[in-house]
C-alpha cells in the first residue's frame, strides 16, 4: 500500500538488465532495415516523448534513447516471429499476413506499428533512466554506510515475546508517512531494516532526506511493537492515529524491502524545490464530509467547486467518491503534466483533493498551490483510509485499492466497474494472463473461463510476451475489448 504508483514488479524489455540498467547488444539475426534506421529521430523522438521533454535531452540521453528504439524494434520484430513453422527460413505473422522474408517485414513495421514500437521505446527508455537513478541512490548509499551504524537503541526488546507471536496469528497492514528533515537517511535506513527483520515484517519503507512512506504487514503483536517503535522514535514524532490499519499480515507483501530515494513519494519533482510544506489546508474526515455533501447538494448551478481525485486510473476505476473528477494518468509522476495541461479545469475554483492515505496530496496540492490558479486548495486529512474508517458508507463507493497482494479492500458493497470483456459489474484485479505483462485486468469468473484474461489485444497476440512491458494499449486508461472477444 505505499503510495509509489507500484504495480506488480516489471520485468525488462529485451536486452535491458536489471542488474546492470544497461541495454545488451542486438541479436545477430535482427538486423534492422534500412527504413527503420533512416527514421528522423528528431521528429520522431518529439512525436514519441513530447517537444518539452525532447528539448531537455542531452546527448548521451538521446544516444540512450536511439538505443532503446533499436532494442524496441528488435523486440516487437521477435514477438511476431512464427514459432509454428516447419524448420527452415524463418517467417512473421501480423495483421493477419504471412511474411516470408525479412526485409518485408521490417518494412511493415516500421510503416504500420510506428505507434506501438514508440511506446515500447518509452517505457524502455524509462526503465533504463529508472534503473541508472537507482544504481546512482544505491552507490551513494553504500559509500554512507562504509562504517555501520549503532541502531540497538531503537530495537524494542522482544525477549518476552515467543517467535510464534511475531510470525503467526491474526495480521494487519500498517500504512504511514511522515514529512520531516532526515539527516543520517542511512542511520534510519539501517534502524528500518533491522527492526523490520526483528519482527518479521513485509512491505516496502521509502526513505529520503524528507521524510519517510512505509507499508509494512505482520501479526497483530509484530505491528503493534513496530508502531510503538516508531512512535517512541524521537525524529518522528508520530502518534497513533498518523498509522492507517486493514485486515492483512505479512503474507500481503512478497518479501521487506527499504531504500533511500530522492522522494518519499515519486512524482518526479525535487523536493527542495517544491516542497511538502506549501501544501493545501488539510480538512478532516468529518470537515470533508460536510464538503463533499456541500457540493453535491449543488449540482451543477453555480459549482465553483473541484472534487480531484490524485490516484491513477486504475485506482479510480473501481473506487471513487461521488462526482469526483479522475485524471486519467498510469503513475503519480503524470500528475504535474495533467495539472499543467488543464489549468482552466481549477483557475478560480475551490479543489478538494484526496488519495488513497494522504500523502500524494501533500506534494498534489503543493503543485497546483505553485500554479496560482485556484481560489482554495484543500486535502483529505489522512486519504481515504481515514475517511471510511469514519463513513464506511459515505460518498466514497466501490472499492479501495491498495499497492499488495490483496489489490483492493472494501468498506461497502458498491460495484462500479465492469467486466472488460463483457460489460458485466466486477471490480477485482488480476494479472495480465500474458508472461512478463505487469498490468491488471478485471475480467469476470466467465470471461476468464472462456480465456479471456489479456489486458489488451496487443497482449492477447502471440509472442506478446517478449514485450515484457510496464505499458501496453490499456494503460491509457480507456481499455479497448479485443475484437474478437
Amino acid at each position: 500500500m505505499i503510495q509509489n504508483d507500484w504495480l506488480p514488479p516489471p520485468l525488462y524489455p529485451h536486452g535491458l538488465t536489471a542488474a546492470s540498467g544497461k541495454l545488451a547488444a542486438l541479436p545477430a539475426d535482427d538486423t534492422l532495415c534500412a527504413e527503420f534506421v533512416d527514421w528522423d529521430l528528431d521528429t520522431w523522438t518529439r512525436d514519441v516523448i513530447g517537444l518539452k521533454q525532447e528539448k531537455q535531452l542531452s546527448a548521451p540521453q538521446r544516444r540512450r534513447f536511439n538505443l532503446c528504439r533499436r532494442k524496441s524494434f528488435s523486440a516487437f520484430v521477435a514477438s511476431k516471429r512464427d514459432e509454428c513453422q516447419d524448420q527452415g527460413s524463418p517467417s512473421w505473422r501480423c495483421c493477419g499476413e504471412t511474411f516470408r522474408h525479412h526485409s518485408a517485414f521490417h518494412k511493415h513495421a516500421a510503416r504500420t506499428h510506428k505507434a506501438e514500437i514508440g511506446r515500447l521505446t518509452q517505457t524502455t527508455y524509462e526503465r533504463l533512466l529508472s534503473c541508472l537513478q537507482e544504481e546512482a541512490e544505491a552507490q551513494q548509499l553504500d559509500e554512507r554506510e562504509a562504517e555501520p551504524a549503532d541502531v540497538s537503541t531503537w530495537i524494542p526488546e522482544t525477549a518476552h515475546i515467543s517467535e510464534e507471536q511475531l510470525r503467526k496469528g491474526p495480521g494487519k497492514v500498517l500504512l504511514y508517512y511522515r514529512y520531516c528533515q532526515v539527516e543520517d537517511t542511512h542511520v534510519i535506513c539501517a534502524w528500518q531494516k533491522a527492526l523490520c527483520e526483528k519482527l518479521h515484517l513485509t512491505g516496502k519503507v521509502r526513505l529520503a532526506t524528507e521524510g519517510i512512506n512505509g507499508t509494512v504487514g505482520g501479526t497483530n503483536t509484530a505491528t503493534r511493537l513496530y508502531m510503538d517503535a516508531m512512535r517512541a522514535h524521537p525524529l518522528f514524532k508520530m502518534e497513533e492515529e498518523d498509522f492507517k490499519t486493514s485486515e492483512g499480515g505479512a503474507e500481503c507483501f512478497k518479501d521487506m524491502t527499504v531504500g533511500v530515494y530522492k522522494e518519499i513519494v515519486p512524482m518526479g519533482m525535487d523536493p527542495d524545490v517544491l516542497s511538502y510544506q506549501l501544501a493545501g489546508v488539510h480538512l478532516e474526515p468529518e470537515e470533508f464530509h460536510e464538503e463533499v455533501q456541500a457540493l453535491l447538494a449543488e449540482g451543477d448551478v453555480g459549482n465553483d467547486t473541484v472534487l480531484l481525485d490524485c490516484r491513477n486510473f486504475y485506482e479510480s476505476r473501481i473506487g471513487q467518491f461521488t462526482q469526483c473528477l479522475a485524471p486519467s494518468i498510469r503513475k503519480f509522476s503524470y500528475f504535474p503534466d495533467y495539472v499543467d495541461q488543464n489549468l482552466d479545469l481549477f483557475r478560480d475554483k475551490k479543489v478538494l483533493m484526496y488519495c488513497t492515505g494522504g500523502i500524494r496530496c501533500e506534494r498534489g496540492s503543493a503543485y497546483l498551490r505553485s500554479k496560482d490558479v485556484c481560489k482554495e486548495v484543500y486535502q483529505l486529512k489522512g486519504g481515504i483510509h481515514k475517511y471510511l474508517e469514519r463513513f464506511p458508507e459515505g460518498f466514497y463507493r466501490g472499492k479501495l485499492f491498495v499497492f499488495d497482494e490483496r489489490y483492493a479492500i472494501s468498506s461497502n458493497d458498491d460495484v462500479i466497474s465492469d467486466c472488460r470483456y463483457c460489460g458485466c459489474p466486477w471490480d477485482r484485479y488480476q494479472l495480465c494472463s500474458t508472461e512478463f505483462c505487469c498490468q491488471l485486468v478485471l475480467s469476470c469468473p466467465a470471461c476468464r473461463r472462456d480465456g479471456r484474461t489479456a489486458c489488451c489485444p496487443t497482449c492477447r497476440t502471440k509472442g506478446g510476451a517478449s514485450h515484457r512491458r510496464e505499458e501496453c494499449e490499456c494503460t491509457d486508461g480507456r481499455p479497448r475489448i479485443p475484437q474478437d472477444a
